[in-house]
């Protein structure tokens, strides 16, 4: 067996355009085939299914059962069905992502008997602003898998650190690979900042203020509605374009309207030219209540904008108070407003904040460093499972 190529497969919830799913493809994209057979195992009915099917090399297997909410019988027949599917495919190495795959998934491998599990905690399942028994029921189903799990990589510091407070698992099963993203594919815009506003129907000279992901409650986006009102007030020529799509969309609008900014608030949907979009802005702000670590952050300081955000879980090793932008408390918009219209009054200032961010987002948060970390730990738990690969660490 010495020099076979070890069997991987990637399971997760569903491909929505996030960071844990786009982070998820580039692996299954980019393995290298001559280590690895790859494969991706999720729910139906994703933005990013097309994008999985047409990766070369990999096979896809689809799981109508598997979905986010919580439903008894379908998580059920989900897990029977996985355990046969990863026992029929000999699987060597699973690699979870997502509360919900990762909870069921590390169930069915344990089951299956997968001889290294793994799992990637893009932002824990549970947070502070869940009811206490819904909480308690997804920290009791963490600790429940934990001790089936090789390895629990996680993208930030904060999240090692709440889940050893919450009694997840050791500290040594614990790595820190952050999530990564193509520092190059930011740095620079395709099109004309110009150009890039008037197909949004932005004016050239206004000030703008640009938001990137969800429209869930994780993302509070009516917090940055709110935010943007306090904005408009005191800087005229703001204007504010929230990148996504979800659940909040419409009432995202509908708030925009009622708080007088409808005319200048833009929300286009789901975008594929965000670093085009960027470039085109001043500002980059993120309201979320909670995060792992908001790759969002990452690709707006590449792109030379300062940031505000929410101190919330990973967000503040993304972003230095007073240095690359500005950290502020969750579910306080006013204190958002305070700290954009600083920004947006002096200009100066924005563009240093926004040099300081382009400089510090190095390797560590490069993709490509991403794939190289995890990829060592394939090597060194196959190592460690004698899986019989002679490719090393």
């Amino acid at each position: 067996m010495a020099g076979r190529r070890l069997n991987i497969e990637h399971l997760i919830t569903k491909l929505e355009l996030g960071g844990a799913q786009q982070n998820t493809l580039y692996c299954v994209a980019h393995h290298d085939r001559r280590k690895y057979r790859v494969s991706l195992a999720a729910g139906c009915g994703g933005v990013l299914d097309a994008e999985a099917r047409r990766i070369p090399d990999a096979r896809v297997h689809w799981f109508p059962s598997l979905h986010r909410e919580i439903r008894p019988a379908d998580d059920l027949a989900f897990v029977l069905r996985y355990r046969d599917h990863l026992h029929r495919e000999d699987v060597d190495i699973l690699h979870t992502h997502s509360s919900k795959a990762g909870i069921l998934g590390r169930i069915a491998a344990g089951w299956a008997g997968v001889p290294v599990v793994i799992h990637t905690v893009h932002g824990w399942g549970f947070n502070d602003f869940q009811r206490a028994p819904v909480r308690a029921l997804y920290v009791g189903l963490e600790r429940l898998v934990a001790p089936r799990t090789d390895l629990l990589i996680a993208v930030s510091r904060e999240n090692v650190d709440r889940g050893l407070k919450a009694g997840i698992g050791r500290r040594n099963q614990y790595r820190v690979i952050r999530s990564g993203i193509e520092p190059g594919e930011f740095a620079r815009a395709k099109r004309g900042r110009i150009a890039v506003r008037r197909t949004l129907g932005i004016p050239p000279s206004a000030n703008l203020v640009i938001t990137v992901g969800n429209f869930k409650p994780q993302k509070a986006p009516l917090d940055f509605v709110r935010a943007a009102a306090v904005v408009a007030r005191a800087v005229p020529d703001a204007w504010f374009l929230m990148c996504g799509d979800g659940e909040l969309k419409a009432a995202a609008r509908e708030l925009g309207n009622k708080l007088g900014i409808g005319d200048r608030l833009v929300i286009p949907g789901w975008r594929r030219d965000i670093p085009d979009l960027l470039h085109a802005s001043d500002v980059f702000a993120l309201s979320s209540l909670f995060e792992g670590l908001p790759r969002s952050v990452l690709q707006a300081a590449v792109a030379g904008l300062p940031v505000v955000a929410t101190a919330v879980n990973g967000t503040p090793e993304a972003v230095r108070d007073g240095v690359t932008g500005w950290l502020v408390p969750a579910q306080r918009p006013d204190a958002m407003a305070a700290r954009l219209v600083g920004l947006l009054r002096s200009p100066a200032r924005a563009r240093r904040m926004g040099r300081a961010g382009a400089k510090l987002i190095g390797s560590e948060f490069s993709i490509r460093t991403m794939l190289k970390q995890i990829e060592h730990a394939y090597a060194d738990l196959a190592e460690r499972k004698h899986l019989g690969t002679s490719f090393g660490v």
